[in-house]
């Protein structure tokens, strides 16, 4: 089965993935000390097909966006399996029972990665932070986790505890346009929106930062009214200073990803949670990212 969900963008994330797990790889098998992980928290099926939008459960609000492409991809999944020299092991992570069941014919198809895969059919926020939390994260085990989900999904307390483990790369696709669109224009967000958002930024300041209050004339005299004040450069910012709240080291400035019409959909971000070699990797994550926006 094949993953609907997609585009020309879909091809330039995977490209940033490709470069910098080749180059994490190239450094780290360096030295034998290092037991190294690569983790995707919504794999997939193995394979993108990016000509139907992705079913999605936040309300639709992704719908028709990834219409893009008429060919089909390798995913995630397999560039990190095609990496050499290859990392200790593989966690595939994804919710759908299906796409899961087809992440099993990995094994036969990278027969010498084989015992190093393992695939989890749970959802990747309680899986990745039960995995955070009891995996003995110290100086010998070093992780990169490729977060790209088919939306909101992603919580503030999943982005806490992989930063709290002082020893994870982190590339995660944040859907800016997604934001956008629950943020409301006449008014705040119904709550399970507002919900939504705070769980995704973990915090209410987006409440005081996307809307300001308007005095304005009406029939009965002077009223308060509320408007959205946000644009997507605006919540983009206002996400990578809240990465770099709780992460010692985040790209500046993250890939921007669009659709044909030139519309903002995502935005490809980068943290190193290892104080010590942040800079490092988030020095070759920005060359990566920079060397792509001049190709776009």
């Amino acid at each position: 089965m094949l993953n609907e969900f997609g585009g020309d963008w879909t091809s330039e994330k995977l490209s940033c993935l490709e470069s910098y797990l080749n180059a994490y790889v190239r450094i780290l098998r360096k030295s034998r000390y290092y037991r190294i992980h690569y983790v995707d928290a919504f794999a997939g099926s193995g394979y993108i097909s990016p000509t139907h939008s992705q079913d999605n459960s936040e309300l639709n609000l992704f719908e028709n966006e990834t219409k893009e492409a008429n060919k089909y991809l390798e995913g995630s999944t397999r560039i990190a399996l095609s990496i050499t020299p290859g990392f200790d092991q593989y966690i595939f992570i994804e919710k759908n029972s299906k796409h899961s069941k087809a992440l099993e014919k990995l094994k036969n198809e990278y027969p010498n990665q084989a015992p190093k895969i393992r695939i989890e059919n749970r959802d990747a926020n309680e899986f990745l932070s039960d995995w955070c939390s009891q995996k003995q994260f110290n100086k010998i085990n070093r992780a990169v986790v490729f977060l790209d989900p088919y939306g909101m999904q992603v919580t503030w307390s999943l982005l806490e505890t992989i930063a709290k483990t002082e020893a994870i790369d982190l590339w995660i696709l944040f859907p800016v346009f997604g934001a956008n669109r629950m943020l409301t224009k006449g008014k705040q967000p119904p709550q399970s929106w507002a919900d939504c958002l705070t769980r995704t930024f973990g915090t209410e300041e987006w409440k005081t930062r996307f809307y300001e209050t308007k005095p304005v004339l009406t029939l009965f005299g002077e009223e308060e009214t509320t408007c959205k004040s946000a644009t997507i450069e605006m919540i983009g910012k206002f996400f990578i200073n809240r990465l770099q709240t709780i992460f010692p080291s985040v790209t500046k400035k993250p890939l921007l990803l669009c659709n044909s019409k030139n519309n903002p959909l995502y935005l490809l971000c980068f943290a190193a949670a290892n104080p010590k070699g942040g800079p490092i990797a988030v020095k070759i994550a920005s060359d990566i990212i920079n060397k792509k926006s001049k190709e776009q």
